[in-house]
């Protein structure tokens, strides 16, 4: 499966953005699908995730601001953020695991994914 995700760029603290993540490829097989992220510097952040069931999980970090969906129509899973912080600041990515061994809010809060896009920068300014 290939993902493309867009939608990021630079707000002010407190503003909103949606992310999208478009699939393509092998997308008939059921996918756990999420979102991580990365600042420089640092190691892989899991942002949440989102099951066949439509199920959702989040970090503590984001909960309650970020929230996750899914457009099977489209094949397009969106990131809605809301509140951003200056330590929202990173690039973000949507990952896909085939459902298998590993359940869906570990691999979306571990970031275990083995698909993932090139990313999408969110930059949040205080």
């Amino acid at each position: 499966v290939q993902l493309v995700e867009s939608g990021g760029g630079s707000v002010q603290a407190g503003g909103s953005l949606r992310l999208s993540c478009a699939a393509s490829g092998n997308t008939d097989s059921p996918y756990c699908m999420g979102w991580f992220r990365q600042a420089p510097g640092k190691g892989r952040e899991g942002v949440g995730s989102i099951d066949n069931d439509r199920n959702t999980n989040y970090a503590d970090s984001v909960k309650g601001r970020f929230t996750i969906s899914q457009d099977y129509a489209k094949n397009t899973m969106y990131l809605e953020m809301k509140s951003l912080k200056p330590e929202d600041t990173a690039m973000y990515y949507c990952g896909a695991l085939p459902v298998g061994r590993i359940s869906c809010d570990v691999a979306g809060l571990r970031a275990y994914f083995n698909y993932w896009g090139q990313g999408t920068q969110v930059t949040v300014s205080s």
